[in-house]
C-alpha cells in the first residue's frame, strides 16, 4: 500500500453542524463518524466544546468523543473556543485540540468577544494547561488563524497580521499552526503568496494545515494551490456542509468527497476509499433530511476507467 501523501481531516461533525437549525442525533453522528473512519478517514473533527446554550448542537460532546476515542484507527479532534471549554475537552479524553484565533478584530470580538491579543494570550493559558498532561497523555494543540484571508465583518486582513498572529500561536506552544479562509474570500495566487509567508516564519518542519471554505466556488483551486506550495494537511466537510454563526455570509466548506477525488485523481493517495465516501454521503444525513449538500463527484459518479492513486497517462 502506498504512503499517505495527504492528510484530509472531515470536519464535517463540528464545521458542518454548527450553523444547522435541527439536531442531528448523537447516534447519527457516531454512525456517521465510524462510517468516515471504515471509509479511510483517519482524521475527523467531531464535536466543539462551547456551552450549549450557544450552540445546542453540541450538547453530546463528551459521549461523541468517548465514542471517536474508541476506534482505533481514527485521530478524534475536537474545537475549543476558550479556555473553559479546553477544560472540558481535555477533561472528557481530547487528544486533539484546535483554538481557532481571528486575526480580523471585528470577527474575534463577534465570535468569542475578546480582541485578538487577549484571545492569543487565552491560547497561551491552553498551552500551558495542554503541557501540564503528563507526556504520554498529553494533547495534541493547533492554533487556527481563522478570518486569514478576509472577513465579511471587517473587509480586508492585512497578511501581515496573519503572519503575526501564527508566530505568536506557534511561540505560545501550538504544536500545529491552521490557516482558514473562514468566510470563502480567498483566491488561488493570494493563497499561495500567505502560505509561503507564514511557512517563511514558523519554519519548514513545522506542521501547517489550510482551512478552505466554497463560498465562491474557489474551494478547490485553493487547496491545489495550498498543495503546490507545499501544505499537505487540509479539512473538508461532507456534502460541503459548514458556516460560521459569527460570520454574516460564510457557507458551505470543501466538499470532502470533491477534494479526495481531486488528489487521487491527480496520483496524490488521500488513503480514502472515494467509492465508500460517496455511501457514507448518502447514508449518513438520512436522520437529517433538511441538510442542504453540495458536491459534484458524488452526483456525477466517477468517471469511467477511474483508478483512484492513479494519475491519468
Amino acid at each position: 500500500m502506498n504512503a499517505v501523501e495527504v492528510t484530509i481531516t472531515e470536519v464535517g461533525p463540528r464545521d458542518g453542524l454548527q450553523n444547522t437549525k435541527s439536531f442531528m442525533p448523537t447516534a447519527a453522528k457516531k454512525a456517521w463518524i465510524s462510517a468516515e473512519a471504515a471509509a479511510g478517514v483517519r482524521s475527523i473533527e467531531v464535536c466543539s466544546f462551547v456551552p450549549a446554550k450557544i450552540i445546542p448542537q453540541f450538547v453530546d460532546a463528551e459521549e461523541v468523543l468517548a465514542y471517536a476515542n474508541a476506534i482505533p484507527v481514527l485521530t478524534p479532534v475536537v474545537l475549543v473556543p476558550n479556555f473553559k471549554g479546553c477544560e472540558r475537552a481535555l477533561a472528557a479524553g481530547a487528544r486533539r485540540v484546535t483554538v481557532p484565533v481571528s486575526v480580523s478584530e471585528a470577527h474575534s470580538m463577534s465570535n468569542v468577544r475578546k480582541t485578538t491579543a487577549q484571545a492569543i494570550e487565552d491560547f497561551a493559558r491552553m498551552a500551558d494547561l495542554v503541557r501540564s498532561q503528563a507526556k504520554s497523555k498529553r494533547a495534541q494543540l493547533v492554533g487556527g488563524c481563522s478570518t486569514a484571508f478576509g472577513c465579511s465583518l471587517q473587509g480586508a486582513v492585512a497578511e501581515e497580521d496573519v503572519v503575526r498572529v501564527a508566530a505568536a500561536l506557534q511561540e505560545a506552544g501550538a504544536d500545529a499552526i491552521s490557516v482558514a479562509d473562514t468566510v470563502g474570500y480567498a483566491n488561488p495566487e493570494q493563497v499561495k503568496r500567505l502560505f509561503r509567508k507564514v511557512r517563511k516564519v514558523i519554519g519548514e518542519d513545522f506542521n501547517i494545515e489550510a482551512h478552505f471554505h466554497n463560498t465562491r466556488g474557489l474551494g478547490l483551486a485553493n487547496a491545489l494551490a495550498a498543495y503546490e506550495v507545499g501544505v499537505r494537511y487540509f479539512d473538508s466537510t461532507l456534502g460541503g456542509l459548514g458556516g460560521c454563526p459569527w460570520a454574516p455570509g460564510a457557507s458551505g466548506n470543501v466538499v470532502t468527497e470533491d477534494l479526495v477525488f481531486m488528489f487521487e485523481s491527480m496520483g496524490v493517495n488521500t488513503g480514502i476509499d472515494i467509492s465508500k465516501l460517496i455511501e457514507v454521503r448518502q447514508t449518513a444525513f438520512a436522520a437529517f433530511p433538511d441538510a442542504e449538500l453540495y458536491g459534484h463527484i458524488s452526483k456525477a459518479g466517477l468517471p469511467k476507467g477511474y483508478h483512484p492513486g492513479r494519475a491519468p497517462p
